[in-house]
């Protein structure tokens, strides 16, 4: 199994504090953001760990660590990072946005899945919205289940349901088995050579999220499955969010 981390972004809601620093390099509790994933993906035996950079891409500096850079990182956005690692979709692999922090229980959950896609999910989420006023609910990436537990749409903002519907927010982490990489990248591979215009919520295919990419694989008759999980998570945005989560005892 390996890991990428996908770190290419400004994180400019941040203002002076990601100025000359990517955003997942931002300090909690003496620790950086990316330095934390690192450890746990170790604690789990994962040695092939690569990290995906781009803006100030000279300060991420771990050892053992395989970086590669979206030399494209300013007019891209988080799928064509997470493509730009497309020769190491070989293998089983865990995906994680740089700038989340999270209990590392929660990829013990996500190792366990059989799953050939799988993300994971948090049904508790409208709580950990409150008092948020740089960072509204409306901007959380959910996904949408049906009564099966099946995922049948995953973006920003879904806002309505049917009674036996259930919403839920996306995590930013996701597992990919051998065969669920090699079928994700067989259809950007697909897309690459064709698609024109609007991608699902993205203005295009080369400026799309995460999310774009798993709304077509769910297109496309694959599964998503998601992975409930209860372990704390949380991540940083804005200034706000950084303040709320040094206040808290968590991850300390």
């Amino acid at each position: 199994m390996k890991a990428i981390i996908l770190a290419a972004g400004k994180g400019s809601r941040l203002g002076n504090i990601t100025k000359e620093n990517p955003k997942g390099m931002i300090k909690i509790f003496g620790k950086s953001l990316i330095e934390r994933q690192i450890q746990i993906y170790r604690d789990y035996g994962i040695k092939e760990i690569i990290v995906i950079t781009g803006h100030k891409s000279e300060n991420i500096n771990f050892d053992n660590v395989i970086y590669i850079k979206n030399q494209n990182f300013e007019i891209t956005n988080m799928n064509e990072s997470f493509f730009c690692a497309a020769e190491k979709l070989t293998d089983s692999i865990i995906v994680s946005y740089a700038d989340i922090i999270f209990d590392q229980k929660i990829i013990q959950e996500m190792i366990e899945t059989f799953a050939d896609i799988a993300v994971a999910v948090n049904l508790n989420w409208e709580k950990s919205y409150e008092g948020r006023k740089f960072h509204p609910l409306s901007e959380a990436e959910n996904i949408l289940m049906n009564e099966n537990g099946k995922i049948i749409q995953i973006k920003k903002n879904i806002s309505k349901k049917l009674h036996n519907q259930k919403i839920g927010e996306f995590l930013g982490i996701m597992k990919l088995s051998k065969k669920g990489a090699q079928n994700i990248l067989k259809k950007y591979l697909e897309l690459k050579g064709k698609h024109k215009g609007n991608f699902h919520s993205s203005n295009s295919l080369e400026q799309c999220y995460i999310t774009d990419m798993l709304q077509e694989m769910i297109d496309s008759n694959h599964n998503v499955m998601p992975i409930i999980t209860k372990n704390e998570w949380y991540e940083i945005d804005t200034k706000e969010d950084l303040e709320k989560l040094e206040k808290s005892s968590k991850f300390n």
